[in-house]
């Protein structure tokens, strides 16, 4: 029995962490771009789609990177920004696919929509694939040359 406890409280560990992660695992991710795309829309902005997953430490980096007051407000100046979980490149790969190979050389990945869903962007060289050895003057200046681009 104290067996069966104590792999019931790390399953529930395991589960509670999972669901603290940046991106959610049980969402419906053609309803989350869809939801963005629509936003993108009403706030005259672009959509940026972001794939990876809890496991990845890149991704979870990125994320940080993300809520720092600076790339917070360059990302909410430019983008509606939605995350999509792709698990172990096993996961949404139909959401993924409209827009090419674009995690095949690794995650964290992005795309830039229109409100249309029409393809701006895509990180199909897996730039920020290693975001942590990017650190954070690498990600903020890949954002930078990113929304001076349009």
């Amino acid at each position: 029995m104290k067996s069966f406890l104590a792999l019931l409280v790390a399953l529930t560990s395991l589960i509670a962490f999972a669901a603290d992660g940046p991106y959610d695992e049980a969402a419906d991710a053609k309803a989350q771009v869809a939801t963005a795309l629509a936003a993108a829309k009403a706030q005259n902005k672009k959509a940026m789609i972001v794939f990876g997953a809890n496991w990845c430490g890149d991704c979870k980096m990125l994320d940080g990177e993300f809520k720092k007051p600076a790339l917070a407000a360059l990302l909410d100046k430019h983008y509606v920004v939605v995350k999509i979980d792709v698990g172990r490149f096993n996961k949404n790969l139909d959401v993924v696919k409209p827009y090419g190979e674009v995690i095949k050389k690794g995650i964290p990945s992005i795309v830039i929509a229109t409100p249309a869903n029409e393809l701006v962007y895509a990180t199909n060289g897996g730039e920020l694939a290693d975001a942590r050895k990017m650190g954070e003057a690498g990600v903020a200046a890949f954002f930078q040359n990113l929304a001076v681009r349009k």
